[in-house]
């Protein structure tokens, strides 16, 4: 991982670059880390300059993590606007990253318009990579879930993975449809 790229990236000071790779670092991480929002900048490459509320929910979409928890988006939406209110971000742009915050729960209704689109589809960009880089991704998630026996999460997982199947998409930016195919064979081959 290049720390280097991410610390040229952040624009919000030392102290809360901090805070936001701590946050990033917690023990029971391993596929929501630091390495995560590189390759969702790598990704995003193609589209800069990025718009601030795009960047900013970048930064922040996984900023709390908790797998037993159901509330990661709507607690990190939370942390993002006291963040950028603190630094006198403009409202509108903290009022939009919340919004694209929430719409990183898959199959948010929150899930609108073409940032979202680009933001969900930079998350999910993982799920297109070559089979053995996506079989990383899952052993990480799995170990993101040590708590939960085996077969509940195998039966979790599969029902989870199985939606973006009926999907009639998984990434809503018309620039990921490329990814599509590769996407859906990984994920069938992992039910």
């Amino acid at each position: 991982m290049d720390m280097n790229l991410l610390q040229r990236r952040w624009k919000a000071g030392a102290s809360a670059w901090e805070r936001l790779a701590a946050a990033y670092s917690e023990p029971h991480r391993h596929y929501h880390t630091l390495a995560h929002l590189e390759h969702i900048f790598t990704e995003a490459a193609r589209f800069e300059p990025l718009e601030p509320a795009v960047e900013w929910a970048i930064w922040f979409h996984d900023y709390v993590y908790d797998p037993r928890s159901a509330t990661n988006e709507a607690d990190s939406a939370g942390v993002a606007a006291e963040a950028l209110a603190a630094q006198g971000e403009d409202a509108a742009i903290v009022r939009r990253t919340g919004e694209l915050i929430l719409a990183t729960r898959h199959g948010a209704a929150e899930a609108s318009g073409h940032d979202a689109g680009l933001l969900i589809s930079l998350d999910l960009a993982i799920l297109a990579t070559p089979p053995a880089r996506y079989g990383e991704y899952v052993a990480r998630v799995r170990a993101e879930y040590a708590h939960v026996a085996d077969a509940d999460f195998v039966r979790g997982r599969a029902a989870f993975m199985r939606r973006f199947l009926e999907q009639p998409v998984i990434f809503p930016h018309p620039d990921f449809s490329s990814y599509e195919p590769r996407a859906r064979a990984n994920i069938a081959r992992e039910i």
